[in-house]
């Protein structure tokens, strides 16, 4: 018997069982969909900004992968990465708030839920908040709302528009009443934004519910989601419980609000950035800014050419 006999005779007498197929695609070059159950290369994958390539779902990104994809290469400046949660309330549960900050922090790096900065989208100037569901479920405490709030006031005195990716829960329930004044603070700042005539968008990602949906998520000048994202301020079974009827089976979709006029549009991950940078230019525009078309708004979220009628 040959040597190349004796291989293929052992390799039908030794199936391959599940447990080491299972082994072979968790070990990070592959991953599995779990809409669809396609395996993706990891690195097409990412190179695709988590998006499936087969049925589109949209896998979940955190603050360090938002920044990536979309502001440009070495033009993002961090802001305020110093500042730092505190327990004023000395909360406790099943463990202490303070423990639950230390763990946070060492897993994932961050010092709290949102990161900030200036930085450059397809060359446009623009101010970025990234809020973090790994954060204690990207939960509004002081110092997400100071970070964010800091952030508006420098977009504003600098004259750049704003966005903001939402991803959270709502608000921190370990600071109680002070996680709740950041609500109005962020969103007073929000309106000396407005005042001075400059853009506020916020990107709904999944989940975006409660506190933050309530303030600054639905304060946008133009309101953009993320497909499939879960958006809304109660839970499904709370309103179910209120109302007394069954709710759709959409209901708060980023689908769902689209249709009842709370969103925008809905733009796929892999055309945001580009749909971000033609919407600030549209809106730099003087002879577009006063009346700026619906029909305009949806050719510039697709990406096409907006005709420019000259001013005379």
């Amino acid at each position: 018997m040959s040597l190349f006999d004796w291989f293929a005779n052992r390799k039908k007498e030794s199936p391959i069982s599940q447990e080491r197929q299972e082994r072979e695609i968790a070990d990070g070059l592959w991953t599995k969909c779990g809409e669809c159950g396609v395996l993706t290369y990891t690195k097409d994958l990412r190179a695709n900004q988590m998006v499936c390539p087969e049925c589109e779902h949209h896998y979940r990104v955190f603050s360090d992968e938002r920044v990536l994809q979309l502001i440009d290469a070495d033009t993002w400046q961090p802001l305020n990465e110093q500042i730092a949660p505190k327990d004023p309330l000395r909360f406790r549960d099943r463990k202490a708030y303070s423990d639950r900050l230390r763990d946070m922090q060492n897993k994932t790096k961050l010092k709290d839920g949102v990161q900030t900065g200036i930085g450059q989208i397809n060359g446009e100037g623009i101010a970025l908040a990234a809020m973090d569901f790994r954060f204690m479920g990207g939960s509004m405490g002081s110092v997400v709302g100071e970070k964010i709030t800091r952030l508006i006031e420098q977009a504003t005195a600098t004259r750049l528009p704003v966005v903001i990716v939402c991803a959270s829960g709502g608000a921190r329930m370990q600071e109680g009443m002070l996680s709740l004044m950041q609500m109005a603070k962020i969103s007073a700042a929000l309106e000396r934004h407005r005042d001075s005539r400059l853009l506020y968008m916020p990107i709904l990602t999944h989940p975006t519910t409660g506190g933050v949906t309530a303030s600054f998520a639905m304060l946008g000048d133009i309101i953009l989601a993320e497909p499939k994202a879960t958006i809304g301020f109660a839970g499904r079974r709370v309103v179910e419980q209120t109302l007394r009827e069954k709710l759709p089976d959409d209901f708060q979709t980023a689908e769902y609000l689209l249709k009842h006029g709370f969103v925008d549009k809905i733009v796929p991950r892999t055309q945001l950035k580009d749909t971000i940078a033609q919407l600030i230019r549209l809106h730099k525009l003087p002879e577009l800014s006063p009346s700026l078309s619906h029909v305009s708004l949806e050719r510039a979220a697709n990406g096409q050419p907006v005709p420019i009628k000259p001013v005379i």
